[in-house]
């Protein structure tokens, strides 16, 4: 086991221990074990291997015993015995936004309350309420957590639910019956969140199909199972439907299940309107007349792809992305639509964060992946001090890891260029964590509220203009701090937000962490119009992260951007001659 595994399996032993009432600094310990190896720069096999590991500070012989049987065990009796003895519906409780193991652990000393449903039932009483550290706030915000868990349930991350879809179109693609194949729906389209996948296969026979499909690792249920649709669930309880149909007419299919309901019904509109009629099954003749001959019912030959598909109603391809039923087929009338950002356009990031605050991977390490990905540049942005929570970098030392960003620059260990930045959290007042002659050492500023979330729009766009108008404040870090399925964003004015950018040249962020997706999809058109420029980021915590990029991307072909309306397109040279033309 990894030394980000063992962090989160002490994180686990602290939040399960706090739900039984331990002593508070035993659960210390480990929460302390835990960011001790988080922030850890020496390999820990090698700590262990050679018998360091309990010289560092804060790592008794208990805690170093059981971190090096996670380490070479990859399993820990303590914490499965932990896990075994706390009730189920405790640990639940703890995906309600805002409830930690403290106020559980207060409802189920003193209301009983041990599963969701008696939570919710507490809380419709007024009991929560009238527990000392709640209050009739506390219960309201309970009570909405439940209601959003809920409808968070039936949705799944895009980037999850992606990760799920390769590994069956893979499979798919190795069976010798199936001719064409494609993942289609929501996911397709690369909606923020997706309800459930739909695969498109083209096949003459079924059967061997769908008992491969139906037998897939993970497949908990199998709700339906035809020679020509099966439906399964899997853990984590994401649907998955298969079809297939004739080869000949799989463009047709893979078009109906990806489009929006919107899209789907435009485009038979404009189907009708030619005396045709267009569905999963093909192009028939509806009314010769308006098509010009033929017979009615007629259909029309198969198409080769979708590309031909929509030729035949007068209208350039519309990639799959744009088909939400928002003027992708007012403008494919008019001609080709934009050629839409591509994974290969990203050339490096800006907002990422490493050991020094509550990154999992050293300077190096981020560096090294970036190597791997054939970046030119890498912004590092570690939190500001206000960030407590994330172990917050204050003024010295986030000089000081400028000057180590410099050096390593100047080793030439790296082909990547390291740039030396902050994710500086916007105050409640909109004041910036540091001041100007601090953010002046920098190369750029990403900022970001992370505090202090009730507040009305209009306090809450006064707080973020505040901050933007700050001469170093280069561009906005995930403009309403949504976390997807978990917490809604914080209300702001987009258009003056937007407007105020474009007026004076601050990047707003593509957040492009699967979690965050911020600023929405909706919202770029407008943005790009207005002449803002986007910045792609991960808001990597770990290497792995540096790859959320792709998200992101998936996101910014829905908001119609073009390579060009995004910063960290450009190579290294143009980069750092925009941030020196933002400095002066």
């Amino acid at each position: 086991m990894d030394k980000a595994a063992i962090a989160d399996a002490l994180n686990d032993i602290a939040t399960l221990l706090e739900l039984k009432g331990e002593n508070p600094f035993k659960i210390r310990a480990y929460q302390s074990g835990a960011r001790l190896l988080e922030t850890l720069e020496e390999d820990l096999g090698t700590l262990i291997e050679t018998d360091r590991l309990r010289s560092l500070k804060g790592i008794g012989d208990a805690l170093g015993d059981k971190i090096t049987t996670l380490h070479r065990e990859g399993r820990l009796e303590f914490l499965e015995k932990l896990r075994t003895e706390t009730p189920p519906g405790l640990i639940e409780m703890l995906t309600i936004p805002g409830l930690g193991a403290k106020k559980v652990k207060a409802m189920h000393d003193k209301l009983g309350v041990d599963t969701i449903a008696a939570l919710q039932a507490a809380c419709e009483a007024g009991k929560v309420a009238e527990l000392d550290g709640f209050g009739a706030k506390s219960q309201e915000k309970i009570l909405t957590g439940i209601q959003r868990r809920e409808a968070y349930g039936k949705r799944h991350l895009w980037w999850d639910a992606k990760e799920v879809s390769d590994h069956i179109l893979e499979g798919l693609k190795t069976l010798p019956q199936v001719i064409k194949v494609e993942a289609a729906g929501s996911l397709r389209r690369g909606l923020e969140t997706v309800g459930d996948l739909d695969f498109i296969v083209g096949a003459n026979e079924g059967a061997p199909i769908m008992d491969w499909f139906a037998a897939q690792a993970g497949v908990i249920e199998v709700t339906a199972k035809g020679e020509t649709k099966t439906s399964v669930r899997f853990e984590g309880g994401l649907q998955a439907d298969l079809r297939v149909v004739p080869p000949e007419i799989f463009s047709y299919a893979l078009h109906h299940f990806t489009g929006s309901k919107n899209h789907n019904v435009q485009m038979r509109q404009r189907a009708l309107a030619r005396g045709l009629s267009l569905s999963e099954w093909g192009l028939e003749v509806r009314d010769p007349l308006l098509h010009g001959g033929g017979i009615e019912g007629e259909k029309l030959p198969p198409v080769a792809d979708e590309a031909e598909l929509f030729g035949r109603l007068g209208l350039s391809f519309i990639t799959p992305e744009l088909r939400e039923g928002l003027e992708e087929i007012e403008q494919a009338e008019k001609g080709p639509l934009p050629k839409l950002l591509e994974d290969k356009d990203l050339r490096g990031a800006f907002h990422n964060h490493t050991t020094a605050s509550d990154g999992r991977n050293t300077l190096e390490e981020m560096a090294r992946k970036a190597d791997q990905l054939g970046w030119e540049y890498l912004g590092i942005s570690d939190h500001s001090k206000s960030s407590f929570q994330a172990n917050g970098l204050d003024r010295d030392r986030l000089l000081r890891q400028v000057d180590q960003i410099r050096a390593l620059n100047a080793s030439g260990r790296f082909r990547v260029r390291l740039l030396a930045g902050t994710e500086c959290d916007i105050l409640p007042d909109g004041s910036l964590d540091f001041d100007d002659a601090t953010l002046a050492a920098l190369d750029y500023t990403v900022v970001s509220v992370h505090s202090a979330f009730p507040k009305s729009e209009d306090e809450m766009t006064a707080r973020i203009l505040r901050a933007l108008s700050n001469p170093y404040a280069d561009m906005l870090g995930h403009a309403t701090g949504r976390l997807l399925l978990r917490r809604e964003g914080y209300p702001i004015n987009y258009n003056a937000i937007i407007d105020f950018c474009a007026k004076n040249g601050r990047v707003i962020e593509l957040n492009a962490h699967p979690m965050r997706l911020d600023l929405d999809w909706r919202h770029w058109r407008h943005a790009a119009s207005a002449g803002v420029l986007c910045a792609i980021n991960p808001d990597a915590h770990e290497t792995a992260g540096l790859e959320h990029v792709r998200a992101g991307v998936k996101v910014a072909r829905k908001g119609w951007l073009e390579a060009r309306h995004v910063l960290n397109t450009r190579p290294l040279a143009g980069v750092l001659s925009w941030l020196a033309e933002r400095r002066r």
